[in-house]
């Protein structure tokens, strides 16, 4: 349980650097990029992926290539959400990205649409109608909701590419290693560009928090795969507890720690999030 305690919490710790990342003068394109190199380094120093699986006919060349490129857009789209929406709602919607991902699960992907998992979703529906509200005070509120919508389909949209990397019978952890050195790459051509235009200069700070951004990237993924190793029994509790854990956590450091207002609706919607997640994850198991 400590593994999946470790991963909720980088998880959240993500989205607070994210929030501060304006405060501290941290170019978040540049924390990306270096994000990215670290993570990758880190991937094949601790997990010695086998990249040589990689030349296999069947790899899905086409959905790594997509990943590649999702991965960092996802960040930066996360970053204005949180930016604009607040840690609350952004990671709540990046939570409930799982109905999308269930629904592709049912219409693209053979899965059997139980009672269980239609009454999650349904319940999940409702909870992101919640969250979209903008709460009445938020200044920025009115210009969060496209935000939070983008961070539901992004994350949606990686699931669904790993899923259809898993299916062809390439490791994931050998997948994630490539797409975090392929979107590094892609990144540090596009700050090159920006360089070249005179748009920013590469500056310690930035790199410095993108370390510390890959290090947590890094870190919330490998607990989280440690955690199912170690519960390999219980994967709907797995999912569920990392899920439940995030909305609940990023709830309590973004009221807390930001005082970031929430309405009525937006608790709710809180309150209908946690009970959905936990709906799925126990009609999985059954």
């Amino acid at each position: 349980m400590s593994y999946l305690l470790l991963s909720v919490l980088c998880s959240v710790l993500v989205s607070v650097l994210l929030k501060l990342a304006p405060r501290q003068r941290i170019d978040i394109a540049q924390a990306i990029t270096w994000n990215y190199a670290v993570a990758g380094a880190l991937a094949l120093w601790l997990l010695d992926p086998s990249l040589a699986a990689l030349r296999a006919p069947q790899t899905p060349w086409v959905a790594l290539v997509l990943l590649a490129i999702a991965l960092p857009s996802i960040f930066l789209v996360l970053a204005r959400s949180v930016r604009l929406a607040g840690i609350v709602r952004s990671d709540v919607a990046q939570r409930l990205s799982l109905l999308l991902s269930l629904a592709a699960a049912f219409l693209w992907f053979g899965e059997q649409a139980s009672a269980g998992k239609l009454a999650g979703l349904a319940l999940g529906l409702l909870a992101i109608v919640g969250i979209l509200q903008r709460p009445a005070a938020a200044s920025e509120g009115a210009r969060g909701w496209p935000w939070l919508l983008a961070v539901w389909a992004g994350f949606a949209l990686i699931d669904v590419l790993l899923k259809r990397i898993a299916l062809a019978g390439v490791s994931s952890l050998s997948s994630l290693t490539l797409c975090f050195l392929i979107a590094f790459a892609l990144m540090l051509t596009v700050q090159v560009v920006r360089r070249l235009r005179g748009d920013m200069r590469f500056d310690a700070r930035s790199l410095v928090g993108g370390g510390v951004l890959g290090a947590l990237n890094f870190a919330n993924i490998l607990f989280y795969v440690r955690a199912h190793q170690a519960l390999s029994d219980s994967p709907a509790v797995v999912f569920a507890t990392m899920n439940i854990g995030v909305v609940a956590l990023g709830a309590m450091v973004g009221i807390v720690a930001f005082g970031e207002r929430t309405s009525r609706w937006n608790r709710a919607g809180l309150a209908l999030a946690v009970v959905a997640i936990a709906v799925i994850a126990f009609a999985a198991k059954g």
